[in-house]
């Protein structure tokens, strides 16, 4: 992996798409085990987790459904503060086991807000799957079911991950030099 250019910003190797592979399959397993016999619901959280969602269901070898819903708090490299729904939930959670993909949960803020609105519709269980967590920018404290990754507070490119629109499509996660 070399050194990538996007925007204004250079980012450097960070995570290689072989450990992404390895993390992805390790949590899935995870998953196939926790929820065998079971048919639970995933709510992946667009844009950022669209590849990891993608990944993650090839792995899994248990009857689930998925959802998208759009929620949003970043502009360029910072945090916004404010959580934005786009895209809402269209389907029913009562009484159903939930799991939310994440691609990354850093100051918690999204899910701070969302889960007490999930957790309205009355979901039988409701985790958290997330390829990565930074626990030093972490805010509003998220217990995070499924991890692929522990990271340190750095911005983050690539495998869904964005600066201002460009990157998500890098097989590899890069980080900002």
């Amino acid at each position: 992996m070399e050194l990538k250019q996007v925007h204004d910003k250079q980012f450097k190797p960070y995570i290689s798409a072989a450990d992404i592979d390895i993390q992805v399959k390790r949590v899935a397993s995870e998953i196939n085990k926790d929820y065998a016999g079971k048919k639970p619901l995933f709510i992946a959280i667009l844009n950022g987790s669209f590849i990891f969602a993608a990944d993650l269901f090839k792995e899994l070898t248990i009857d689930v459904e998925i959802c998208f819903i759009k929620l949003a708090s970043y502009k360029g490299v910072k945090s916004s503060g404010k959580v934005i729904t786009a895209i809402g939930l269209d389907v029913e959670v009562y009484q159903r086991d939930v799991l939310i993909i994440e691609d990354i949960v850093d100051t918690g803020k999204t899910l701070s807000q969302f889960l007490p609105q999930l957790s309205h519709h009355q979901p039988l269980s409701l985790k958290i799957v997330a390829l990565m967590h930074k626990p030093g920018a972490m805010i509003h404290h998220i217990s995070i079911d499924y991890l692929g990754f522990t990271v340190p507070d750095k911005f983050l490119l690539g495998y869904g991950l964005d600066y201002d629109g460009l990157g998500r499509n890098l097989k590899e996660i890069y980080q900002l030099v």
